[in-house]
């Protein structure tokens, strides 16, 4: 606990919080892409300890909220097919699609389990040959190399009954989208740590140029965040746009050169949906030639399938930083975790979620 203590200590949250308003001049608008970090600026507060001058909006940073609906109306098929056994992390079990979700894909007797790593779903795969064996790959860049690692010794060892229903999304293409947006206010970022930890923050660094956006690399801790934020507004304070980095103790530039290479080997980069947001070009990844043969949607013919979201949602606007989650009309009545419409407010990473938990009684 020393350790986190170390990073949430409330004497020095008021001291960063003081020295950012000595600094700051005029409102600014800042977005965090990163569920972990949302999580923790509303249970701490942290927008709290700021000027009122700015202004905290939660960006597309949660995986399992950014799946598009179709992906999860394909996993509920996927399941409720005899001989399958599907593997999830448990906070995909109860996220909607058009047609329930996967908990009552295996309420309804589908073999659905909760697996903590892609190489589980690999041994059932291996202990179990005449089942096929499929794993929901979901996540950004940092789930992305574990699940490329399951296939790559699923080829290797011979092993034909596993594959992956992937649905990974890229995070530097979303930012660029939502620069882009005719609504978008966003004036500078903190970027997932864990994101750059694995690759590094080379790629931002157009970003910021192109788009006169400062980005600050941030931790997910109470101290790392306000400290991220000091960094973002003395940028912007002073009229620069550069990639910096407060997660220093995690990232580094060139981010992990292993963990990268296993993933160009196993995936290729491609046009992705994203829930509530739409397609974003060359945001997500997909299986590549030589390893499509562990393409669940392929061996299953679910690849032309969609679906379209329901119009009550507006996860959409929260992603995008455009409301906040208590200004969607169904958030909180309509909209519980026990019967969600969206996936922010399943998700243990979702911003309705948060907000639900430690302030829906602000409405």
């Amino acid at each position: 606990m020393r350790f986190m203590d170390e990073y949430r200590n409330a004497e020095d949250a008021h001291k960063i919080s003081s020295a950012i308003a000595q600094i700051v001049t005029r409102p600014w608008t800042i977005m965090e892409i990163c569920g972990g970090q949302t999580h923790s600026i509303v249970k701490y507060g942290i927008d709290s300890l700021l000027p009122r001058s700015i202004t905290l909006v939660h960006g597309p940073g949660c995986p399992v909220c950014v799946t598009p609906i179709e992906q999860i109306d394909k996993a509920v098929q996927m399941a409720a097919i005899p001989d399958v056994i599907f593997c999830s992390f448990g906070d995909m079990l109860r996220v909607p699609g058009t047609k329930g979700d996967l908990l009552s894909a295996k309420a309804n007797g589908g073999d659905v389990r909760i697996v903590y790593s892609p190489m589980d779903a690999l041994k059932l795969a291996r202990e179990n040959p005449t089942k096929q064996v499929v794993f929901f790959a979901v996540g950004f860049e940092t789930t992305a190399p574990p699940n490329a690692m399951s296939v790559f010794q699923a080829k290797k060892q011979g092993i034909t009954n596993f594959t992956l229903l992937v649905s990974h999304v890229l995070v530097p293409p979303a930012m660029e989208a939502i620069l882009s947006s005719p609504t978008n206010r966003v004036q500078g970022f903190l970027a997932a740590g864990h994101v750059c930890t694995v690759m590094g923050y080379t790629e931002y660094e157009p970003i910021a140029m192109k788009y006169n956006t400062p980005i600050v690399v941030t931790g997910f801790e109470p101290l790392d965040i306000l400290q991220g934020l000091w960094m973002v507004i003395k940028q912007l304070e002073g009229g620069r746009c550069e990639v910096e980095n407060q997660y220093a103790r995690s990232v580094k530039r060139e981010g992990n050169r292993e963990a990268q290479q296993i993933v160009s080997e196993v995936f290729i980069t491609v046009p992705r949906k994203w829930r509530g947001i739409g397609s974003i070009p060359q945001s997500g990844l997909a299986l590549a030639p030589g390893y499509q043969s562990f393409d669940a949607e392929l061996r299953f013919g679910l690849s032309d399938y969609t679906a379209e979201e329901p119009f009550e949602c507006q996860s959409g606007l929260v992603l995008q930083g455009v409301i906040k989650p208590q200004e969607c009309p169904s958030f909180g009545n309509k909209c519980i975790p026990e019967h969600p419409l969206g996936a922010p407010m399943v998700s243990s990473e979702g911003a309705c979620a948060a907000y639900y938990r430690y302030r829906r009684n602000e409405q």
